[in-house]
């Protein structure tokens, strides 16, 4: 239990560094932010999937964990696109806050339809993709013994998952036949998916690159955690989460399919469907019970896209996960 707090207490102490920093010097805080957010989409996060993927056994996570976290990710992504498509007939128009969309807006000429689109597609990504990289890792080492439901995790949604929501987020920025082949093609070899590729195959192959070339790249993959949990920390000052009235309701539903749906299909699926019991179905659900990665933030950040939804879910299921995974941890008896 000990490993699960210290996951958590080592993400709000980051976050609060960074909120710190923005209501200090806020203009230093927003040129950080702009600054930070190319070099940890280009550099660091694929450095750190490059470390963590070659140090597990890829064929061992690949053959069940990987498929079922990939399925519970997309069941809970098909729950709140569903509950957003509704809401879209509803209203024909989403009013977008200036603050949080006008960039979005503005590179798909003021369209409402893209924009309601675009916070669909990010709402969704922020509740079904979870925290692997940093919370992750010591709860499963402390609660299950093992890295492989972390390291499954990745694999579904860094493969799978973030390729296919990065390859929406500029579909719905962008018009024209070639700039959507295009926009395809760089959604699919975007730069964390690349590393998680280059692990993957260092993994099989049982490889490691030269100490020269290795150690660089492990110690820039150490930098990535910090860097993404303090802009989120400076973005969380700036717009102070559930501050934007039209997004409440969206956010909550994130939050709620999040720290609830999403451990609850995760406990369906591995334990009636795939039979696990014990610590592996308890690893599973916790894996599941982890809030939103801060991914979804930078991701959405990088691509001009809506990021209240995203980022007022992220702190929502922050506070509520460790409650939720306690919890599952007492229900499962392990």
């Amino acid at each position: 239990m000990e490993g699960v707090l210290l996951g958590f207490s080592v993400v709000a102490v980051l976050v609060l560094i960074g909120a710190g920093t923005a209501a200090i010097a806020p203009q230093k805080a927003r040129s950080a932010q702009r600054g930070v957010t190319p070099l940890v989409y280009y550099i660091t996060n694929p450095c750190l999937m490059v470390v963590l993927v070659s140090q597990t056994d890829v064929r061992m996570v690949a053959g069940l964990y990987a498929p079922l976290a990939l399925g519970i990710a997309g069941i809970t992504a098909v729950v709140f696109s569903a509950y957003g498509l509704l809401a879209l007939r509803r209203r024909r128009r989403r009013p977008m806050p200036d603050g949080d969309g006008a960039r979005a807006s503005a590179r798909d000429g003021g369209a409402s339809g893209a924009a309601t689109g675009a916070d669909v597609a990010v709402g969704a990504m922020a509740s079904c993709y979870v925290n692997a990289g940093n919370i992750g890792v010591p709860i499963a080492l402390y609660m299950v013994g093992t890295t492989a439901p972390v390291v499954s995790v990745l694999l579904a949604q860094l493969l799978v998952l973030a390729p296919l929501f990065l390859t929406l987020f500029g579909l719905l920025g962008r018009s024209g036949g070639p700039s959507r082949a295009r926009t395809i093609l760089g959604s699919m070899l975007n730069p964390v998916t690349v590393g998680v590729l280059i692990g993957a195959v260092l993994s099989l192959l049982d490889r490691r690159p030269p100490e020269v070339i290795w150690e660089p790249v492990r110690m820039l993959g150490e930098a990535s955690i910090p860097l993404m949990l303090l802009i989120f920390g400076m973005a969380l000052w700036q717009e102070r989460p559930f501050a934007v009235r039209e997004r409440r309701v969206d956010a909550v539903v994130g939050t709620v399919c999040k720290v609830v749906v999403m451990p609850v299909v995760a406990w369906a699926l591995a334990g009636p469907v795939f039979g696990l019991t014990g610590a592996e179905l308890l690893g599973v659900v916790a894996m599941a019970a982890l809030p939103t990665a801060q991914n979804v933030f930078v991701f959405g950040l990088h691509h001009w896209m809506p990021v209240t939804v995203a980022k007022d879910v992220t702190f929502a299921s922050s506070l509520l996960s460790l409650p939720v995974v306690l919890l599952a941890a007492w229900l499962l008896g392990v």
